[in-house]
C-alpha cells in the first residue's frame, strides 16, 4: 500500500510539473542566446499558444476565461494579442489598446507569457506609421517594464512593393527597439520580416545588433512547404532566433482545406529546434483558420464538438 501511495504521489507531482512547465514563475525572464530563446536558467524554451484574430472583430474570444481554458486544457504558455493597426484597428480606434491591456493583464494573472502584436497588414510598410508605433510601444513598455511576461512583436507582416529588410523594416525596427529599450532594457522583441514575415534569410544576413531580438516567420501549411522550412533552418544556422508568431493548418487564403502532412512536417521541425509558435486564430470566423466552430462560447469550456478539425489538430500539437 505504501508503495502504491508513493507511485501515486510521484504521478501527481509529475502531472503538476507538466502543467506548470511553461509558466513564468518557473521559467522567469526569458532571453535570447544565439538562435534560441532560453529561460532564466539558460535552458531552451519553446512557447506554444494561440493568437487572437483581429481584436476589433473577434476580441470577445480574447479574455481571461478563454486564456485560462487554453492554459489548463491545451497547455498554452503564450497568447498573442493581434491588434490590427488599420482595417478598423488602432489607428481608427485608439481605445483598442485597452483590450491589449486586458489581455496582457490576464496573462500576468495566469502566470503566462503574452505577445503584444502591432499587426500591420494592408499598411505593409512599417515606416508609414512609425510615429504612432513609437507612441504605442513607449506607453506599453513603460507600463509593463516591471513584468517578465510581456514580449513585443513590433511589425506583424511587412509586405508590398519595395518593402525589404534593409530599406524599410530594419530602420523601423531600430527606432522601435530604441523606444522599448528606453523603458525595458531586457524585453524580448520580435521583428517581422519581408513578404508577410517569410524573408528571415534577409534578416539573418544583416541582423540587428541589439540583444534579445527575435525574428518572425509566418507560414500556412498548405501554401508554404519545404522551401520555407529550409529557409528557417538556414537562418537559424546563421545565429538568429526565430519565433513563428502566426501559422495555420490550411492555405494562406483561409478558404482551402487542411494539409495534415505539411502541418506535421512543420511541427516536427519547430519542436526539434525549440521554435515557439502561436496558431491563427482563436475565433469562430468564417475562414478555415478558426479553431472554434460558429456559436462556440467565447469564455472556454469547449468540448471537441466545439472545435473545428483544425482546432482539434492544433490542440493536440500544443499538448505534445
Amino acid at each position: 500500500m505504501r508503495f502504491i501511495c508513493l507511485v501515486a504521489a510521484l504521478f501527481l507531482l509529475s502531472c503538476s510539473d507538466l502543467a506548470s512547465a511553461q509558466s513564468v514563475s518557473q521559467h522567469g525572464r526569458l532571453r535570447v542566446e544565439g538562435s534560441h530563446l532560453v529561460d532564466y536558467y539558460g535552458a531552451p524554451i519553446q512557447l506554444k499558444g494561440m493568437s487572437s484574430h483581429g481584436l476589433q472583430w473577434f476580441g470577445k474570444f480574447a479574455n481571461k476565461n478563454s486564456m485560462k481554458e487554453l492554459k489548463d486544457s491545451w497547455g498554452q504558455s503564450v497568447f498573442r494579442a493581434a491588434m490590427y493597426t488599420e482595417e478598423g484597428g488602432y489607428l481608427q480606434n485608439r481605445n483598442l489598446k485597452y483590450k491589449v491591456y486586458e489581455i496582457a493583464n490576464a496573462a500576468i494573472e495566469l502566470d503566462s507569457y503574452v505577445i503584444i502584436d502591432w499587426h500591420i497588414l494592408r499598411d505593409g510598410n512599417p515606416m508609414w506609421h512609425l510615429n504612432e508605433a513609437r507612441e504605442f510601444f513607449a506607453e506599453m513598455s513603460k507600463y509593463y517594464a516591471g513584468y517578465q511576461n510581456v514580449i513585443y512583436e513590433i511589425a506583424n507582416e511587412p509586405n508590398g512593393n519595395g518593402v525589404h529588410w534593409n530599406n524599410a523594416i530594419r530602420p523601423y525596427a531600430e527606432e522601435i527597439v530604441k523606444t522599448i529599450r528606453g523603458n525595458d532594457p531586457q524585453a524580448i522583441i520580435i521583428v517581422g520580416t519581408g513578404t508577410w514575415s517569410q524573408d528571415v534569410h534577409e534578416a539573418a544576413a544583416n541582423p540587428l545588433k541589439e540583444k534579445n531580438i527575435m525574428y518572425a516567420l509566418h507560414f500556412y501549411a498548405a501554401s508554404h512547404g519545404q522551401f520555407l522550412r529550409d529557409r528557417l533552418a538556414q537562418a537559424m544556422s546563421k545565429g538568429i532566433a526565430i519565433f513563428v508568431t502566426e501559422w495555420g493548418t490550411m492555405d494562406s487564403s483561409g478558404r482551402g482545406g487542411m494539409d495534415v502532412g505539411s502541418t506535421r512536417a512543420w511541427m516536427d521541425l519547430l519542436d526539434k529546434n525549440k521554435v515557439g509558435w502561436c496558431n491563427w486564430s482563436l475565433s469562430d470566423s468564417n475562414d478555415s483558420h478558426a479553431v472554434l466552430r460558429p456559436g462556440a462560447s467565447p469564455n472556454g469550456g469547449w468540448r471537441d464538438s466545439d472545435l473545428t478539425a483544425g482546432g482539434r489538430l492544433v490542440k493536440g500539437y500544443m499538448l505534445r
